[in-house]
């Protein structure tokens, strides 16, 4: 940054100190939020450990969505504080109410320790983590945005996007250390709580830092011509002079930037973990890695769009995106597992049944038992994480699955007792994990035949489309809107976009792939928002670059 100061002549803090402050909240309160997401088997095991393997893990990451879904909530309360009290006062809120609700995961009895309650108070706990973030990132872009001079803003903003980066760089590097410390076994049993406590140090630091800062020169302006007669939600939401900038920053950049973002960073992970079954440890290595070398993207791409313009960065990278989705996942599929994907090849699986007696291999609840022919060999493969297609049976025939040339029958579990259905469920299950190894499918990934230099190659094509779209998005919101609603305008959107389609992408992609059977038809959900938004943006999204933040809306 040329700012070199920490304070200018006037008493104000430099524009150094701003950024640095900012970001090292946001940084926080990022990091806060990527330990769960990071963690999530591990805390399926404790807090859904009676409900089995798939749904528990569905269950997690639900709980992970949870957080997101809440988000906007957070959006609209805390961006009304902030376009009528102040930036600082509302994220020192934000930030406080993070850091102790994260301790407060750290701290929380597991299932065996009190039964039901457990998983509860987890998503309370999550519910106060989104909505606590639902206004933290508003508050941070704008205080930097209404400090930065034109020509520097997307680069200057560009430092808050890379904080998402540098969030989950600090989880995954306290995660790893924390794991190599105190071993496998123990970080499984305990040593998972260690991440979530020791974020009440960084909590400390962050207030420490943000209570140095005045408010933004901005508000200060806009105060002292009678700002008070603000109404951010009718003025924001309820007037079509601001209203059709809210549906255009949701449907021309935030549903795409959930879907690319969280594709590239969450949905990737558990494609590697859950499906290709890589090593943890290996994959956090290479999730590691590849963050840092992306970290200076964001903040490159957000100067990029200061020399040629937000909207067409954007563009870039929900093309890219779009084009690399299936090709690059199945690409994937070769470099971390060739094993299974010589065995998709060679032996295909099929699923050969009645369709009226499958069902959507998804329990949120966990009571379903999926007692039927079908569903027991469904729930099967969808454990093994194997891709699978369907094919028609006779009505009321009991169903099959074939691996290459095997054919396994499944059993029909409906009218069972229970012991009577875990015997059978169990039966089925060894024959068709006996079948699958004996036509070469593994049980995780060979570590001697991963290719790591080709799952980083492959993996830093989704990450630059992300941080291609991430590192304008900051200037392009903020320079929406007029400063009397900014904070309340464009926080939704960006909550709605980020939270419910991206917080709840690692969910409804497995839930998808469940369904299909095909380890891939998870990417339409990201696909087919990326798609919607660019065009929106290519036909309406107008840009913003230069615009004079305090005459916006005059």
């Amino acid at each position: 940054m040329t700012d070199t100061t920490t304070q200018d002549d006037a008493g104000e803090p430099g524009l150094r100190t701003v950024v640095a402050a900012s970001a090292a909240g946001t940084a926080f309160e990022w990091y806060d939020f990527f330990i769960f997401g990071s963690l999530t088997a591990v805390i399926a095991s404790h807090f859904y450990a009676d409900v089995g393997e798939a749904t528990g893990y569905i269950l997690a990451l639900l709980t992970f969505g949870v957080g997101f879904v809440v988000r906007p909530l957070g959006a609209l309360v805390f961006g009304w504080f902030g376009d009528r009290t102040g930036r600082k006062k509302t994220f020192l809120v934000t930030i406080t109410l993070m850091g102790v609700a994260t301790v407060g995961i750290g701290l929380l009895p597991d299932y065996e320790a009190i039964g039901i309650a457990a998983p509860i108070l987890l998503i309370v706990l999550r519910i106060l983590q989104g909505f606590a973030l639902g206004g933290e990132y508003g508050g941070a872009v704008i205080y930097v945005a209404e400090h930065s001079p034109a020509p520097k803003r997307g680069y200057l903003t560009g430092w808050i996007q890379t904080t998402a980066a540098l969030g989950l760089i600090g989880a995954l590097t306290v995660i790893l250390t924390t794991r190599a410390i105190v071993g496998e076994t123990a970080f499984n049993e305990w040593g998972w709580r260690i991440p979530f406590v020791l974020s009440i140090f960084l909590l400390i630091v962050s207030l420490w830092i943000r209570l140095k800062l005045n408010e933004s020169p901005a508000f200060r302006k806009m105060e002292a011509e009678g700002g008070a007669r603000r109404a951010p939600f009718r003025e924001s939401f309820l007037t079509w002079k601001n209203g059709k900038f809210v549906l255009l920053a949701l449907f021309g950049i935030m549903i795409a930037q959930g879907a690319v973002w969280y594709c590239g960073y969450f949905y990737s992970r558990f494609f590697m973990e859950r499906v290709l079954k890589v090593e943890v440890a290996t994959v956090d290595m290479i999730m590691l890695a590849l963050t840092l070398v992306s970290a200076f993207l964001y903040v490159f791409f957000g100067w990029l769009s200061d020399r040629i313009g937000r909207k067409p960065v954007m563009l870039f990278g929900m093309i890219l995106a779009l084009v690399a989705f299936f090709p690059g996942f199945q690409a994937l599929t070769r470099a971390a597992n060739p094993a299974l994907a010589e065995a998709q090849a060679s032996a295909p699986v099929s699923v050969i049944a009645d369709p009226a007696t499958c069902a959507l291999q998804f329990d949120p609840v966990g009571k379903t038992a999926f007692a039927s022919s079908c569903d027991i060999a469904k729930t099967v493969l969808s454990n093994a994480g194997v891709s699978y297609v369907n094919v028609a049976a006779e009505p009321g025939s009991v169903a099959a699955v074939r691996i290459g040339e095997t054919t396994i029958a499944s059993v029909e579990g409906v009218g069972l007792s229970p012991d009577e259905l875990k015997t059978a469920k169990a039966g089925v299950e060894t024959g068709i994990k006996g079948a699958l190894t004996a036509a070469g499918y593994p049980d995780k990934a060979d570590p001697d035949r991963i290719d790591l230099p080709m799952i980083f190659a492959i993996l830093m094509v989704f990450i630059v489309a992300a941080t291609a779209l991430y590192g304008p998005q900051a200037a392009a919101l903020v320079e929406l809107f007029p400063t009397r609603v900014r904070y309340t305008a464009m926080s939704l959107p960006y909550h709605v976009g980020t939270g419910w389609v991206g917080g709840l992408l690692p969910a409804a992609s497995f839930a998808l792939v469940a369904w299909s059977g095909n380890i891939y038809f998870g990417l339409w959900y990201a696909a087919a928002f990326t798609a919607l938004a660019a065009v929106v943006a290519l036909l309406f999204l107008p840009e913003t670059r230069g615009r004079d933040l305090e005459t916006i809306g005059d």
